[in-house]
């Protein structure tokens, strides 16, 4: 599958391929969704804003030019913004292919950073020599506003344009808390809200830190995804405890959404409100304990965010499926097409109920 080379988050001809909980494939508009779901199910979306996570700059001892990607803190407080885990790059730009960009300077604790009108710290290096932790100095009012004076979007070379901060705020935005785009939002639209509205379906936020998708490194890539925070009103969890009382289907908007929910779920199901730290990787081998469909973009095989939706169907349909994706044109990564996979569990379900 060909990348989605521009920063449209809901193009015309955006499609959407569907695969039921016995495997088959049906394909449409993406403005189908809310056709798909059914009265009586609950679609539970990321309502994170993306923060401006690349800081260019300079290792202070060397004069070296670097790039910081912000990747990882520990909690979604506002006053919790001074250490990050980070990704350090050497000299160049996201015009350059991660797996092609320079290494940084060698990092060292205690060596500083200057990264426009911020200033911070190496804490430690964490068993590679491209990641690290930092510390900011100054207040945290200070670090949110160098944030905003000084940085970007985190940006891949697939994308033509330079990326702006609102091509990767999706329609319900909140609070500043993902370091890249929790990207399957960009399907929703308030048309979209009123069509689920008036079909009886509905709808709920959570608050989920989205990490980073590449480093540019194998070894680091398959430590991804990191340990992610993450926030679950009251609202939502009761929400998901009514629909499921009521036989409905709990939908998640992205992988994310399934992290936090299946994080916060006790073992009979029912999911905490609050914050927490999603420190699970969900894969084939995953029994999923609340969510019964993930909506998501188009990934390739070997990344994180493929493997999660194998919790969701079997390896077979997800091959036929990446066939006939490529057959008809789907585009990948977080501008591109979507696809709607429901478990394989609920089949198991009804066929039980069915028996007895």
């Amino acid at each position: 599958m060909l990348p989605a080379r521009l920063p449209l988050q809901r193009p015309p001809g955006a499609k959407l391929a569907a695969i039921d909980a016995r495997g088959a494939i049906t394909h449409g508009p993406r403005s189908r969704f809310a056709e798909l779901v059914e009265p009586g199910d609950l679609v539970v979306a990321n309502d994170a804003a993306t923060l401006p996570a690349s800081l260019a700059g300079v290792h202070e001892s060397t004069g070296a030019p670097i790039e910081v990607r912000l990747a990882q803190r520990r909690s979604l407080d506002p006053e919790d913004v001074h250490e990050f885990v980070a990704v350090v790059f050497g000299a160049g730009d996201h015009h350059v292919r991660t797996e092609d960009r320079a290494p940084p300077p060698e990092l060292a604790p205690g060596d500083a950073l200057v990264l426009g009108p911020a200033r911070a710290k190496i804490v430690m290096r964490l068993g590679h020599p491209r990641l690290v932790l930092l510390r900011f100095e100054g207040p945290a009012s200070g670090v949110w506003a160098a944030l905003a004076r000084h940085g970007r979007p985190i940006q891949y070379a697939h994308l033509r344009p330079d990326l702006a901060l609102w091509d990767v705020w999706t329609p319900i935005a909140g609070a500043p808390a993902a370091f890249e785009a929790p990207s399957a939002g960009f399907a929703l639209d308030w048309r979209t809200l009123a069509r689920l509205r008036e079909r009886g379906i509905g709808f709920a936020t959570l608050t989920h830190a989205a990490g980073i998708s590449s480093t540019g490194d194998a070894a680091l890539d398959r430590l991804l995804p990191l340990d992610e925070p993450y926030r679950i009103p009251e609202a939502t969890a009761r929400a998901i405890a009514g629909a499921k009382e009521r036989g409905g289907r709990v939908v998640a908007v992205g992988t994310t959404v399934v992290r936090a929910l299946e994080a916060a779920a006790a073992p009979d199901g029912t999911v905490r409100a609050g914050p927490g730290i999603a420190t699970q990787r969900i894969g084939p081998a995953t029994r999923l304990a609340v969510v019964d469909a993930i909506l998501s973009g188009t990934h390739e095989p070997g990344t994180s965010h493929y493997e999660l939706l194998g919790a969701f169907a079997a390896a077979r349909t997800l091959a036929a499926a990446g066939r006939e994706l490529e057959a008809r044109g789907y585009r990948t990564h977080e501008f591109g097409d979507s696809v709607l996979v429901f478990s394989r569990a609920l089949a198991r379900a009804a066929s039980r109920s069915a028996a007895a």
